[in-house]
């Protein structure tokens, strides 16, 4: 069992102290002739506590490395079942229970079943990201604390087994010609600042530590800090109204609501130009098909002031933008990309006239919305009450009225005409928008009477608005890609830190006219081998590189 174990140089080190705070020496196997592990210089972690507690236990399961290494192995398999098939989010209108069955098969059934169609967004994958950085954070500050203490407060002149237990060091007397201690090891020092070492010496000129590059230790933990912010980032994804990626249609002068925003968007008029036969290739004149050279839409956006989930928003415009193909929209954060479109005539509102058969009488017009229509109209003294709406009229099997689709292609509209001549609880009457229709449906003789009596219709094309396209618009924001490319800088700066620069450290100290050095690196041995021989070199030492490995042949 580790206890507290005070060091012959006075020291008190606490439980799981490897290599003595002060001066170096190994608490353990001191006569050991091994390399002392040097990672944390002894250092003793939280990790290693004696008859740990349940926070004690979480937290050592979380710093563990290995644990670290199972989930991120984990993760990565089940990302790799994310891609087997197209994710749910990538859909543009359809139903995904039935998509991976009739696309896929039996097997497509059961990867939608077994939820692998939202694997990014299922709540064991957000849980694998979570408990992956609470393991960055725990084995981070796990290993950062006690290495950080442990730089801080490098003692000088350490014990001669923490010298020659290192991975390189030397043994040997002063040089004749050197002189006194003192000046011999102002000399080595003065050779090691040549080579961008910082050297501290003690008073006396007994004992000297040479260093550079420290900074290069926090490489790996701010590449843990920059994985930590990236992880947040990706999680963050999931707070409502920080990430979107749908795809929307946007009916030609119609606002539609952008979902889980109080924004609409209206494309306000959508323009489309065409290569001409001249201006396209033998190829494409060959196919006899119509290539668009530009398609764009106007946009504006519109920012709802009260009445949000009602049929009639109160809008504010706050932003107007033509949108082409690859110059997306971008207000506040919100983009929408330009990356398709549909010629689908649909009529948006018309202003018909009530007109009386007989006497050819016009009581007067009223406009009527094709997406949002009132209760009621009011033409002269009648009063029109709206009974039902079809947007895309049309009789099913048994002859009753229905809608074949919700957009407005051929509108038709049951009124209860109330007003003077007719009964008093209003008498039904059919209109049918489109002419077409009214001559198909025979929409006068429907009516029976009424048809008779009266006759709603439109004079001319300028009582009728028609969305000639329909825009399709990719909506996308991603408030949380500051953080996400935050993070990735930060972890790239902790990467370059780590990789293209080495700490390097030299102990040396003198007693009486023996001199023991040891040097340290996290790596590149060979070439902290070859700046101690070049420095011994400068100091009246010659010494081979390879003399000065630890354990290795001398000779």
């Amino acid at each position: 069992m580790i206890t507290n174990s005070k060091c012959e140089c006075g020291h008190q080190n606490p439980v799981g102290t490897v290599l003595c705070e002060s001066c170096g020496k190994p608490l353990e196997d001191v006569d050991s002739g091994e390399l002392l592990e040097m990672r944390y210089d002894g250092v003793a972690r939280r990790s290693q506590k004696e008859n740990p507690s349940w926070i004690d236990k979480i937290w050592n399961f979380f710093s563990s490395v290995k644990i670290a290494i199972y989930l991120i192995v984990i993760t990565f398999i089940g990302a790799a079942l994310g891609t087997i098939y197209p994710q749910e989010s990538t859909f543009l209108n359809l139903d995904p229970s039935v998509y991976y069955k009739e696309t896929y098969g039996t097997l497509g059934d059961l990867y939608y079943k077994l939820g692998l169609s939202r694997t990014y967004s299922s709540w064991w994958f957000v849980g694998l990201l979570f408990m992956i950085g609470t393991s960055l954070v725990i084995c981070s500050l796990d290993r950062v604390l006690p290495l950080y203490r442990a730089l801080s407060k490098q003692q000088i002149r350490k014990h001669p087994r923490f010298l020659v237990r290192q991975k390189a060091s030397y043994e040997g007397q002063l040089p004749e010609e050197a002189g006194d201690a003192a000046g011999w090891t102002a000399q080595f020092g003065s050779a090691a600042r040549k080579k961008g070492y910082r050297v501290h010496m003690e008073e006396g000129g007994g004992a000297l530590l040479a260093e550079k590059h420290r900074f290069s230790r926090w490489g790996p933990y701010i590449n843990h800090i920059g994985l930590i912010i990236f992880l947040l980032g990706v999680l963050m994804l999931g707070i409502p109204g920080w990430s979107m990626d749908q795809h929307i249609g946007f009916v030609e002068g119609k606002p539609t609501r952008i979902p889980e925003t109080d924004l609409w968007l209206l494309n306000e008029k959508f323009e489309v130009d065409f290569y001409k036969p001249e201006e396209m290739t033998e190829e494409f004149r060959a196919r006899d098909r119509i290539i668009p050279k530009l398609y764009a839409t106007n946009a504006v956006v519109y920012r709802c002031t009260a009445n949000c989930d009602s049929a009639n928003p109160q809008l504010e415009e706050v932003h107007r933008q033509r949108i082409e193909v690859n110059k997306p929209l971008n207000y506040k954060g919100l983009l929408a990309y330009q990356f398709d479109y549909r010629e689908t005539p649909m009529i948006l509102s018309l202003k018909p006239s009530l007109k009386n058969r007989q006497t050819g009488e016009t009581y007067g017009s009223f406009e009527l919305s094709t997406t949002n229509p009132s209760d009621s109209y009011q033409a002269g003294p009648y009063t029109l009450k709206v009974k039902g709406f079809y947007p895309d009229f049309a009789l099913d099997e048994k002859g009753l009225p229905t809608t074949v689709s919700n957009d407005p292609k051929a509108p038709a509209y049951i009124f209860t005409i109330t007003g003077p001549g007719l009964a008093a609880e209003g008498e039904p009457y059919l209109y049918l928008a489109r002419q077409i229709d009214k001559a198909e449906y025979r929409e006068q003789e429907i009516n029976g009477r009424m048809g008779e009596l009266f006759d709603i219709s439109v004079g001319s094309m300028e009582d009728v608005k028609i969305a000639a396209y329909t825009s399709y618009l990719n909506i996308r924001v991603a408030k949380a890609m500051p953080f996400i490319w935050t993070g990735a800088a930060i972890s790239m700066i902790g990467l370059v830190m780590g990789f293209y620069w080495q700490h390097r450290r030299i102990w040396l100290r003198i007693d009486g006219r023996k001199v023991t050095i040891g040097a340290h690196t996290n790596k590149n041995w060979y070439g902290l081998r070859s700046e101690l021989a070049s420095v011994l070199g400068k100091t009246g030492i010659t010494v081979a590189q390879k003399a000065l490995e630890t354990g290795g042949d001398r000779s």
